[in-house]
């Protein structure tokens, strides 16, 4: 019999590797970008917080509150430009700024 594994657990495991990881981020951040979906990009680091130890781990990295990641990745609240840097920061990456002809 074949064992089948939920999508989000494959995901979660292959965002372990640093480079799937930031291919993720970038592509997550683009599409972002474009249509302005803040659920799908907090999605987005919510996996990446999985594949990183989780939301206590980032809560200590990043020095935010657990509650309030929570809240975040639960879609409950949208975070403030310094938290999303936080919680950008806590994952290991920083936020960058490219110049785009309009």
């Amino acid at each position: 019999m074949v064992k089948y594994r939920k999508f989000e657990d494959y995901l979660v495991e292959n965002l372990k590797d640093e480079e799937e990881a930031k291919a993720f981020l970038d592509a997550a951040i683009e599409a972002y970008s474009e249509d302005g979906d803040t659920a799908a990009l907090t999605l987005a680091l919510r996996y990446l917080t999985e594949a990183q130890g989780g939301v206590n781990k980032l809560a200590l990295k990043s020095k935010q509150d657990r509650k309030n990641l929570y809240k975040i990745f639960e879609g409950k609240t949208t975070p403030r430009l310094d938290t999303f840097n936080s919680i950008i920061s806590g994952l290991g990456y920083k936020l960058t700024v490219e110049h785009v002809h309009i």
